[in-house]
């Protein structure tokens, strides 16, 4: 299927810009995120592309910081951020939606699931990336983005770009 006979996306006639129409079905969850200007851009990241976008649990800012709203720009007032205490918040307002944890502790790579409609995509903070026994309890559902041995991280702003993408990449050529 081609993106322009999608019914998810729609593409102009005037050029070769796709454009995703609805909601793709798809959250972006940060537990305790300590940079704001990394949430920053990862709440323009999800006003561009119409991801749901939580925050978990006690932040390394306050929402409304200046660094923040520099990095989100005038995108913040396109996107609700919703700050809850605890993940199982994200839950009970996402039911049925399927969580996939992001960690460089996890086997599986990101490009080897098969994200379904209405998935969570959950990241670590940048200090401490998500708990081991996160990984450990859901080990079908915990994914990495391939990097050298030697390498400790990515930054959490360019992980949360690569593993959304790649979801709205397989709704983009999905029948």
């Amino acid at each position: 299927m081609t993106p322009s006979t999608n019914p998810s996306w729609t593409q102009p006639s005037s050029g070769d810009r796709i454009f995703l129409k609805d909601n793709p079905g798809l959250a972006v969850v940060l537990v305790e995120p300590r940079i704001p200007q990394n949430t920053g851009n990862i709440a323009r990241l999800c006003a561009c592309t119409g991801a749901d976008l939580f925050l978990v649990g006690s932040l390394g800012f306050k929402i409304g910081d200046k660094y923040l709203e520099r990095a989100g720009m005038d995108y913040l007032d396109d996107i609700p951020i919703h700050h809850v205490p605890d993940i199982q918040d994200v839950m009970a307002a996402k039911p049925g939606w399927t969580p996939y944890y992001v960690s460089t502790k996890a086997k599986n790579n990101y490009t080897d699931i098969a994200y379904p409609q209405n998935a969570l995509l959950v990241f670590g903070s940048e200090s401490h990336g998500l708990p081991a026994w996160v990984v450990e309890e859901n080990p079908e559902t915990s994914i990495r983005i391939p990097m050298r041995p030697e390498a400790r991280s990515l930054n959490l702003a360019n992980s949360v770009s690569i593993v959304l993408y790649e979801a709205i990449r397989q709704r983009l050529l999905a029948p």
